[in-house]
């Protein structure tokens, strides 16, 4: 894996968490260089900023229940402390997660807090494109995802490395 380049997962349709249907999930393990900056949770925000995804940015944690958003793509910058998060839904993939970790989730991806530290402060962010909607599961909730999730735009940029990062090549339009 070449500098930058995040892992990738992809992950399938549960029945109940749609997930994305061509897009992976990127993760960038310490994709934000976080040392020698007094507030890691203004770098973060400085840096989703830059790059096209400051819009309704929020700083808390990461819900314990699963959950995804069928509307929208969201990017989620650990600021401090660390957790395991289940990504995908119930059948997805656990990731630890520290202080400098960058996830960007497609529209559809669930995901769930697992265990945290008692000081983790998540940066979170979305693109220009999309409208935020809160998703739990449920047949019909579902149903309405699917036809949702493919008509959410890809972003223009990358959170991480900006308009030349490589969300444009991991989510390509075909």
């Amino acid at each position: 894996m070449a500098a930058g380049e995040p892992l990738t997962f992809l992950f399938a349709d549960d029945g109940w968490i749609p997930n994305h249907p061509k897009w992976p999930m990127l993760f960038y393990k310490a994709g934000i260089d976080l040392a020698g900056h007094s507030d890691p949770a203004v770098r973060i925000e400085q840096v989703f900023n830059a790059n096209g995804w400051g819009r309704g940015g929020w700083r808390n944690g990461i819900f314990p229940y699963v959950h995804y958003h069928s509307m929208i793509h969201e990017v989620l910058g650990i600021a401090r402390g660390r957790a395991k998060v289940r990504f995908g839904g119930e059948k997805g993939q656990v990731v630890e997660v520290k202080a400098g970790d960058v996830a960007l989730l497609p529209a559809g991806t669930g995901h769930q807090r697992i265990d945290a530290s008692n000081d983790l402060l998540v940066i979170g962010g979305y693109p220009a494109g999309g409208t935020y909607n809160l998703c739990r599961g449920g047949k019909a909730e579902h149903d309405e995802a699917l036809s949702q999730i493919p008509q959410v735009p890809r972003p223009d940029s990358d959170p991480v490395h900006g308009a030349n990062g490589p969300l444009a090549r991991l989510w390509s339009a075909t």
